[in-house]
């Protein structure tokens, strides 16, 4: 597993190499004290030799000193390595997160990618923290530990041989049951962080629509399922416990037994049949230790899994080797056969769409709700990728552009307004980060903003709440629109971009992007309303994905039944 992020963990090769330095000074020191406390017994308590109970007692103090400064030591440096991998494993997965296309972060789920970068992380970093600290420590107190035993009565050795492996293949067995449930305990956190998420960000429609008490029984739902695989999981790691108490106290009882007869027998020294003792604590908590940490490496696996499973995901969308080094200059738009699915559909949202608009002009997206209109718009700053057939921009095909360059030319308001905390000016500047304040004010002028915006006692200083709380709907629409005409784009999508405005101010912001923007821009709009619709250049009717009808609003209010009927459907409104 460690093999996989080596390229972070290198850069902490001085913490890798002085740590086990550290560590072995401090086992050094641990397991030197019960040899001592055995001189101590049998050259000065039983003779009754204060003097060398004196001076081994120093001994043993400042060993116990130089101990606790390499622990003290090494839980300084192992901490830092720790948290440095843990950022810049964060770092980097967050990094590849804003790679990802739609498709991939749909595939992952937010919920789960937010628990990848938080639950997951963290368990790798206490990984890493009890490797450098105890994963170390454990083999070499052992071996220190066992190699003292041997030195004091070969024979008792054999018995303390003999647990090793039974713990061994104990430990192996109850792991190995409880490793599915970790994989199973990280996806049900997942689904909570799910439905907590879901709750925070909708908790206005929540009340409003009094669910909270169904809100509540899903999240105890979520957390019940949590709970079962917790408990499951638990059961069987703390097996472990029990079984490693069981091996202990019957070698405890064993070396005891044996040792007694040796020291009965006159072949064994009371001082030293202690320091077995101590010496077979150490081993047995080494193995215990041993235990823990296979337990959270296995536990770590599964996160370490989902980690790299989003670091290895290449992105669908990604610049062709040979990319266009220019941008768009006209605002030519053609779709030519183009189908499209999202991942893991099983029917197309669009069929075979074929259709061409002049730069320059505006088009009007209209049909059903589900008829696939913000799928078709999506695809012109390729958010998605078609499944078949092309879409171009000036002749050539978006994927033969550098999608920064692309984005930077095609401005988008999307259905769902979404501003950021911070002030008015920060979120319009998403638009271009280097616009003065004159230049802010000219687009929220074109987007009917900027006398909202001024009632404010702080105006474009206003600082706005996650989301922009504090605006209403047509508020947040309109500042969308003006943070996209900031960019001055070749070509402008409005994802039903102007729902929650009244038709007075619909007809200010159109007249408004007209003048601001001039004849240069190529204008796409997704709408329901017959005025937007007449005021287009063009009309693209779509019926479930297929293209009904294409052309100018009075040719189609003769050929279009679809048209003619939202036409005369809103005539009778008036």
């Amino acid at each position: 597993m460690f093999r996989s992020y080596w390229d972070i963990l290198g850069r902490y090769r001085w913490s890798i190499v002085v740590c086990p330095v550290l560590v072995l000074v401090f086992v050094v020191c641990e397991t030197l004290q019960p040899m001592l406390m055995a001189r101590i017994v049998d050259e000065g308590v039983l003779p009754g030799d204060i003097a060398v109970v004196t001076r081994i007692g120093v001994w043993m103090l400042g060993i116990s000193v130089l101990g606790l400064l390499a622990n003290i030591a090494n839980v300084f440096v192992s901490s830092n390595a720790s948290v440095g991998f843990a950022t810049e494993l964060r770092s980097r997965l967050f990094r590849k997160i804003q790679t990802l296309s739609f498709a991939e972060i749909d595939k992952f789920n937010s919920a789960s990618l937010i628990t990848r970068l938080t639950g997951d992380v963290t368990r790798l970093q206490q990984v890493v923290l009890l490797g450098l600290r105890i994963l170390l420590r454990s083999p070499m107190m052992l071996v220190m530990a066992f190699f003292y035993v041997v030195r004091i009565d070969s024979g008792l050795a054999v018995i303390v041989a003999a647990a090793i492996p039974v713990l061994g293949v104990s430990i192996y067995l109850i792991l190995k049951r409880g490793f599915p449930y970790f994989l199973k305990m990280q996806q049900k956190v997942d689904g909570l962080n799910a439905v907590v998420r879901e709750n925070l960000i909708n908790i206005r429609v929540v009340k409003s629509f009094v669910r909270e008490k169904y809100e509540a029984r899903k999240f105890s739902a979520s957390n019940r399922d949590l709970c079962d695989v917790s408990v499951r999981a638990a059961d069987i790691i703390v097996t472990i416990f029990p079984v490693m108490q069981f091996v202990l106290n019957l070698s405890v009882i064993v070396v005891l037994w044996v040792g007694g007869v040796r020291v009965a027998g006159g072949r064994l020294q009371v001082g030293e049949l202690v320091s077995l003792v101590n010496y077979l604590m150490q081993i047995l908590m080494s193995l215990m230790m041993l235990s823990m940490i296979i337990m959270n490496i296995a536990r770590a696996s599964a996160s370490s899994d989902r980690v790299l499973e989003v670091l290895g995901t290449e992105p669908s969308l990604a610049d062709a080797p040979d990319a266009l080094s220019g941008g768009i200059r006209q605002g030519d738009v053609e779709f030519r056969g183009v189908s499209f699915r999202y991942g893991g559909g099983e029917t197309d949202v669009l069929h075979d769409l074929s259709f061409r608009v002049a730069p320059g002009t505006t088009v009007a997206v209209v049909g059903a709700t589900g008829s696939g209109k913000s799928t078709l718009l999506q695809l012109i700053p390729r958010l998605y990728d078609t499944t078949e057939g092309a879409v171009l921009i000036d002749g050539a095909d978006v994927r033969s552009y550098r999608l920064a360059r692309l984005h930077e030319q095609v401005g988008m308001v999307l259905q769902n307004n979404v501003l950021f905390s911070g002030t008015i000016a920060d979120n319009l500047r998403w638009g271009r980060e280097d616009a003065t304040m004159e230049e802010l004010e000219a687009a929220a002028r074109a987007a009917q903003a900027h006398d909202f915006v001024m009632s404010f006692p702080a105006g474009y200083d206003t600082v706005l709440g996650r989301g922009g709380v504090n605006l209403s709907g047509g508020q947040k629409q309109r500042l969308c629109i003006a943070r996209a005409l900031l960019r001055r784009p070749k070509i402008l999508i409005l994802d039903d971009s102007t729902s929650a405005v009244d038709t007075e101010t619909e007809l200010g912001i159109r007249r408004g992007i007209r003048e601001y923007l001039g004849v240069g821009t190529t204008v796409f709009v997704s709408t329901q309303r017959v005025k937007t619709m007449e005021d287009a250049d063009t009309v693209l009717v779509l019926d479930d994905g297929r293209m009904e009808s294409y052309g100018p609003p009075s040719q189609l209010k003769e050929d279009s039944s679809i048209y003619r009927e939202i036409f005369e459907s809103q005539q009778l409104d008036f």
